[in-house]
């Protein structure tokens, strides 16, 4: 291949695909937005790329969110009035993460949430004698504080609050209270430092 066609290819790639994010940006985020605020979402500023939810009257979006495409709301129950899912302001939610929620879950302002997160804030019960997905299982809400970091694929399960400021190692289960400002990991996910004070 010519080397003159060569060198001059790369901005021109960076130049479509600046295009194409445009577009998308420009003509797709506001029909879709409307379509789920025309079924009850609440959304803030920001893009809002293809993305999965079953009850858009119980998601609530705030402003400057960045959301990756595929991020899944599921409220996991008949229609009741809403919303359950609370996200706060300036959120980023990475590709593939989903929300299984019952009772409820209320992200804080700030907070990045990597690829693959899975919140639940239910689960089923494991009474001997009857099929586990007949039974009703335990709920209880789930509260994130504000500015606290989610590494790649963890779980968080019911009833967990996490403080402000915390960071969770990627792959983590979640599945016990974290206090404000400690980093936490593993399976389950257990203290390991806290944050540097400048």
């Amino acid at each position: 291949m010519d080397p003159k066609k060569i060198k001059g290819r790369p901005n021109r790639d960076r130049l479509l695909f600046r295009l194409k994010h445009l577009a998308k940006a420009l003509i797709c985020s506001p029909f879709r937005k409307l379509c789920l605020k025309c079924q009850g979402m609440s959304i803030g500023r920001g893009i809002l790329p293809r993305i999965n939810v079953n009850w858009p009257h119980q998601v609530s979006v705030g402003d400057d969110h960045v959301i990756e495409k595929d991020v899944y709301f599921k409220f996991d129950g008949a229609w009741r009035p809403g919303p359950s899912i609370k996200i706060g302001n300036r959120v980023f939610i990475g590709k593939g993460t989903e929300f299984n929620i019952r009772t409820g879950i209320h992200i804080g302002d700030d907070c990045l949430i990597a690829s693959g997160c899975k919140f639940v804030d239910h689960d089923h019960g494991i009474k001997a004698g009857s099929p586990m997905n007949t039974q009703i299982g335990k709920e209880a809400k789930i509260v994130v504080g504000n500015n606290v970091w989610f590494g790649y694929c963890c779980v968080v399960l019911k009833g967990c609050e996490i403080g402000a400021g915390s960071v969770i190692g990627a792959g983590s289960l979640v599945n016990n209270n974290i206090p404000s400002g400690e980093i936490w990991a593993g399976t389950p996910a257990r203290k390991i430092g806290e944050l540097e004070t400048s």
